[in-house]
């Protein structure tokens, strides 16, 4: 099957007698016991197991773990780690997973963050209790592209699992698994439920391995799962998600060429602009380049502040991959210690009318 037809069909699984031809909810915390199968709903419900069918046939891996949240679904890794592991993480990593590593983990896990864009960084700082690369690529929020197969090749001569946070890019133009890497991670509170209405995370693996059976004992027992509701409705958002892709990264493009033109923006960053930094390893493994943008106004913070707020179209919010465009000046969320700059504003290009979105941008930045 090709990506369109995995999303209708590969997340329904009809139990019900009547055939109807969507999955319906199944709310029950127990099941009877049947066929030496004992079924309890924090291990394995209905609408879970029909999502993360359809998860790991999108991501073309063996198995997928759905989480409550995409921090849920991240923390699971590093809580199947060994105590004393050390982990190799993005200098620009997204914060609330940074957070996790440096704070939560602190004294269980050591990470070195380094610049994923020179994969011979990463091979520098390789040490003998490293047992987990984390990649991101595209970046949170500078859209930074790392070379996932140049990395996994480096990984895979000191056998040590790649785990890629694919969130940006989606199934739909980027399949780390097919290019080395042990598991991808998702927030599929974004493009996935594209709604702005679901929250949760997800994992494939390529194999079931050691690492994948601890991540799995960690979600069972651990217990922090998503519920049959929210599995159902991610379920039905996946079964739009490949053609609202398409048009997200059509209106992307089209924006992140307005934006370079623009007299008063500094820099753009988007990698299907031919000057990106990382555009010729972008377009070698990526399919196409998302929705996701972000751009330096050419003032301050107040400046930055004061475009967001003329804004008509663009909603102010945290968050990314629904429907409608969502807009933040990024540092501003981050906290006090963010690296990313305080003219910086990132975007979440939405499936609106592109000259509406365009005139809107236009008329905030002059």
């Amino acid at each position: 099957m090709k990506i369109e037809t995995i999303a209708i069909h590969a997340g329904t699984k009809i139990t019900d007698t009547h055939r109807p031809a969507v999955q319906p909810i199944t709310l029950s915390t127990t099941f009877e016991h049947h066929n030496d199968s004992v079924i309890y709903t924090r291990a394995a419900n209905p609408n879970r197991l029909a999502l993360e069918n359809v998860l790991a046939k999108l991501e073309h891996g063996q198995e997928a773990a759905a989480f409550s949240s995409g921090n849920a679904a991240g923390m699971s890794v590093f809580q199947a780690l060994p105590s004393g592991s050390h982990v190799i993480a993005p200098d620009d990593m997204y914060h609330g997973l940074r957070h996790l590593l440096v704070d939560v983990f602190k004294g269980v896990l050591s990470v070195d963050f380094v610049d994923m864009t020179h994969p011979e960084q990463v091979e520098k700082h390789v040490k003998e209790n490293t047992k987990l690369i984390w990649l991101e690529t595209p970046s949170n929020p500078l859209l930074k592209i790392s070379d996932i197969r140049a990395i996994c090749d480096i990984a895979k001569i000191k056998d040590i699992p790649v785990v890629c946070d694919n969130t940006f890019a989606t199934p739909v133009f980027q399949n780390p698994l097919d290019l080395g890497a042990s598991i991808v991670m998702h927030s599929t509170t974004k493009y996935l439920g594209g709604h702005s209405d679901i929250l949760g995370g997800a994992l494939v693996t390529k194999h079931t391995d050691e690492l994948w059976s601890r991540i799995r004992l960690v979600q069972t027992s651990g217990g922090a799962v998503p519920s049959p509701f929210d599995c159902y409705m991610l379920t039905r958002s996946i079964k739009t998600f490949p053609y609202r892709m398409k048009g997200h990264e059509r209106n992307a493009v089209e924006i992140a060429r307005f934006l370079q033109n623009h007299k008063n923006v500094e820099k753009v960053y988007y990698p299907g602009l031919k000057d990106h930094q990382g555009h010729e390893i972008a377009a070698s493994q990526m399919s196409g380049y998302g929705g996701m943008l972000s751009f330096l106004v050419k003032g301050d913070a107040a400046y930055a502040d004061q475009v967001i707020g003329k804004l008509k179209y663009y909603t102010n919010a945290t968050s990314l991959g629904g429907v409608e465009s969502l807009i933040e000046r990024r540092a501003a969320v981050e906290g006090p210690n963010t690296k990313t700059p305080q003219n910086l504003i990132r975007l979440s290009v939405g499936l609106e009318n592109l000259e509406d979105l365009i005139e809107d941008m236009g008329q905030a930045l002059s």
